[in-house]
């Protein structure tokens, strides 16, 4: 009798320091990265260093006014615990691994848990919605460079979800995520309320050498716009930018500064290419791009959530992975990793 299939869920997102003494080896390990700086390691390791002792103070005072620290692991072992239940519901008993690129649990050691567990069939499922370079694809590459160097890797069958940007059940949890925050303005407010989507930005040259985070992005949000069926005026920005080179604009807070000067007085932020709460909904939209508003003269600045365990999001989640499960053909065949 053949073994059962053993069916694993690799869940990978980009992780985040959780208490003020890891914001500095987290940025060690987030500008060394050779997919996020591409530059020599001979120079790239050094650089890192520097660049995360020149930031470590400011970077904490930032973690300092949200808690202290990235609810980011907190809240994708959530989301993988409510996967979890929604496959079971369908009959998939399966285990839920959790790698992140930049903080713990590393990708390496969700590697090992996998090995450990003798997952054959596997899920691997990045946590960005709009494919770049920079997320997905640094992923993937340690994903892979780990995998290699393994000669034990028991996974018989594997299946990425690379983007879905643009499934139909994401882009309705997103439109009912906005619907829900869009009812609580002021009857008067009607479509004067203006709808500003900020994204991640990435650097520009990484578009220029055909990276689609843009274009799918931008993708993401006239699906959600015509899901809507409102007038609203809406405008796509970018947000996070560091050092000085050339940056995907325009900026989220450049354009709420122009707003606010054309009179836009009502003002929805929806956080686009993000899917939990981190330093940049929850320092950057909550509190810095709050007070860009107020200085120019926007009185209702409300925000989106991030989907975090919404329902729906879970519900389009599951069924994405689902539709990679039915290609395994091992329904009739589950067991849970470590039986």
């Amino acid at each position: 009798m053949a073994p059962r299939a053993r069916i694993g869920i690799l869940l990978l997102n980009f992780g985040g320091p959780e208490t003020p003494s890891d914001v500095r080896p987290f940025l060690r390990h987030l500008f060394a990265d050779p997919e996020v700086v591409r530059l020599p390691a001979i120079i790239r390791v050094p650089l890192a260093r520097l660049l995360a002792g020149i930031r470590y103070r400011q970077s904490r005072e930032y973690y300092r006014q949200i808690g202290g620290g990235s609810p980011i692991r907190r809240i994708t072992e959530r989301q993988g615990e409510a996967l979890k239940r929604a496959l079971q519901q369908w009959g998939y008993d399966v285990g839920v691994y959790i790698g992140m690129q930049c903080w713990h649990p590393f990708i390496a050691e969700a590697v090992e848990r996998i090995i450990e567990d003798g997952v054959t069939h596997l899920v691997v499922f990045p946590l960005f919605p709009q494919f770049s370079f920079t997320t997905t694809g640094a992923c993937l590459a340690k994903l892979r460079r780990e995998v290699q160097r393994r000669t034990d890797w028991p996974v018989k069958q594997q299946v990425t979800i690379e983007h879905w940007h643009a499934e139909p059940r994401y882009i309705e949890a997103l439109s009912q995520m906005i619907e829900e925050v869009l009812s609580d303005f002021a009857a008067e407010a009607g479509s004067r309320v203006h709808l500003l989507f900020s994204a991640h930005s990435i650097p520009q040259r990484y578009v220029d050498e055909g990276d689609p985070y843009v274009e799918q992005t931008r993708e993401t949000v006239e699906r959600i716009m015509d899901r809507l069926g409102r007038q609203n005026p809406y405008h796509l920005a970018f947000q996070s930018r560091l050092g000085p080179v050339r940056w995907v604009s325009p900026y989220t807070d450049r354009v709420i500064q122009q707003l606010g000067r054309e009179g836009v007085r009502h003002l929805l932020v929806i956080p686009i290419s993000f899917v939990s709460e981190h330093i940049e909904t929850l320092y950057e939209m909550d509190i810095l791009y709050r007070e860009t508003a107020r200085r120019a003269g926007i009185t209702d600045f409300r925000r989106v959530a991030a989907p975090n365990t919404h329902p729906a999001f879970i519900g389009a989640l599951a069924h994405l992975i689902r539709e990679r499960l039915a290609a395994f053909d091992v329904t009739s065949s589950l067991a849970h990793p470590g039986d």
